[in-house]
C-alpha cells in the first residue's frame, strides 16, 4: 500500500501511572495554571481552584497538555486530543499493569500465542 493509500491520521494512546508524593505542590502548580488562564471566567476559576485542592487527579488534569507531547515533533499536527485522570488502586505486580503485555500476549507466553484467525 502506498503512502497516498494509507490514512494520514494516527491515534496515539498513552497510558501513564503516576505516584503523587507531594499533593500540596501539585495542587499549588495547578492553581498557578488556573490563575494564569486569562480566558477562564471567574466563577469557573473559583470552582477549579477548589477542585484541584481536593483532588490530585483533577490537579494533574489541569497541568497535562497533550500538545506538549507532540508540538515539536516534525511532520505532525495535533488535530484532536482528549485526556482524563483518575485516582486508582495500583499493584505493580498485577497482570493488568504489565506494560510488556501487548495484544494479550506476554513475552513468556509467545510460544503459546492464541489463535487469531
Amino acid at each position: 500500500m502506498s503512502t497516498s493509500e494509507t490514512s494520514r491520521y494516527v491515534r496515539l494512546r498513552v497510558d501513564l501511572v503516576l505516584e503523587i508524593d507531594a499533593p500540596a505542590a501539585l495542587a499549588e502548580a495547578a492553581v498557578g495554571r488556573i490563575d494564569a488562564d486569562e480566558f477562564m471566567p471567574e466563577e469557573e476559576r473559583t470552582h477549579a481552584r477548589a477542585a484541584v485542592a481536593d483532588d490530585s487527579a483533577e490537579a494533574l488534569a489541569y497541568l497535562v497538555e497533550p500538545y506538549d507531547l507532540v508540538g515539536t515533533v516534525p511532520g505532525v499536527e495535533l488535530v484532536q486530543a482528549s485526556w482524563s485522570s483518575e485516582e486508582i488502586e495500583y499493584d505493580p505486580d498485577a497482570m493488568e499493569w504489565d506494560l510488556d503485555d501487548e495484544d494479550g500476549v506476554r513475552e513468556d507466553d509467545e510460544e503459546h500465542e492464541p489463535d487469531r484467525s
